[in-house]
């Protein structure tokens, strides 16, 4: 048995003990996977793993020259009204949660208001302080399509049709834009060609798909983003931990797990919002036993 059935036999043990409702469940070590399913591979939603894929599409589009992290949102958006302090906010601050702009969650909150993006704009910022939002996501990816035309569209063209991934999904608020912090659907097997993608720093094959810098500083100069071990380090999209793993981790159990020492990812499906954080760590501690990976040069 490889190495990643090895680590993927140790996951499923600690996932049937704990109780956690998992889905399905992908394994990469080095050159090796290994994969396990306790339900059919359908798409679900991966919730904030979108947050994730936003990232890269920014990360593209700014590879290409059309727009930059560091712009004021509000020159993307010309047209909307900014609340004060509004107009330092810039794309980066939208995708690390640190506009300081406050805005709880709420599950209708794309039809809360006639245009959530001008709500979420229009209030006051306390300055760079992290609020976690949703409505932070959707405003950036908002800013995002008034440079590329629907992000839907444009994330299929430039990220999903090279990794394989066809006919992809988004949930869409009512005005037509994808919701861009959740509601993107998505099978576990296709979840994991995202981590392998951040595992080799946007390379496909030979091909840099995403420049390497964007996807170092997903991870990479964290904002402190509070006190609970879990969630207390927050970069473009990524948190750190558990351990020496960063990862993507969406409602309900939606993880891909990074190690950069081991060489290693661990994309897990779930519908388990109570017991992610354990299973997180569980994975942690099954791949801090990995000697790291020497990968085959082709």
């Amino acid at each position: 048995m490889n190495t990643a059935g090895q680590v993927r036999d140790a996951v499923v043990h600690e996932v049937e003990r704990s109780g956690f409702r998992a889905h399905g469940l992908h394994v990469l070590v080095g050159d090796d996977t290994a994969e396990h399913h306790w339900s059919p591979d359908v798409r679900r939603d991966v919730h904030s793993v979108a947050k994730g894929v936003v990232v890269l599409a920014v990360g593209i589009a700014e590879h290409d020259g059309v727009l930059s992290l560091d712009e004021p949102v509000g020159t993307l958006l010309p047209d909307v009204t900014l609340g004060p302090g509004v107009p330092a906010v810039t794309l980066r601050h939208l995708l690390t949660m640190t506009s300081g702009i406050d805005m709880p969650w709420s599950p209708t909150e794309t039809t809360d208001w006639p245009d959530l993006a001008r709500e979420f704009l229009g209030r006051p910022t306390v300055g760079r302080s992290f609020r976690y939002a949703n409505a932070s996501t959707y405003t950036a990816a908002r800013a995002l399509a008034a440079r590329v035309g629907d992000v839907g569209a444009y994330v299929q063209d430039r990220l999903f049709t090279p990794l394989g991934i066809t006919d992809v999904v988004w949930d869409r608020c009512p005005l037509g834009y994808v919701v861009a912090g959740a509601g993107l659907w998505l099978r576990t097997a296709e979840v994991a060609r995202i981590g392998r993608l951040l595992r080799d720093r946007g390379d496909v094959d030979g091909r840099q798909l995403v420049p390497a810098g964007l996807v170092d500083a997903m991870h990479g100069d964290p904002v402190v983003a509070g006190s609970s071990p879990a969630y207390d380090r927050y970069a473009l999209a990524g948190w750190g931990g558990p351990g020496r793993l960063w990862r993507l981790h969406g409602a309900y159990g939606q993880l891909v797990l990074l190690d950069p020492v081991a060489d290693a990812v661990v994309t897990i499906t779930a519908d388990d919002h109570e017991r992610a954080d354990a299973t997180a760590a569980a994975v942690a501690r099954v791949l801090a036993d990995l000697e790291p990976v020497a990968r085959t040069v082709t």
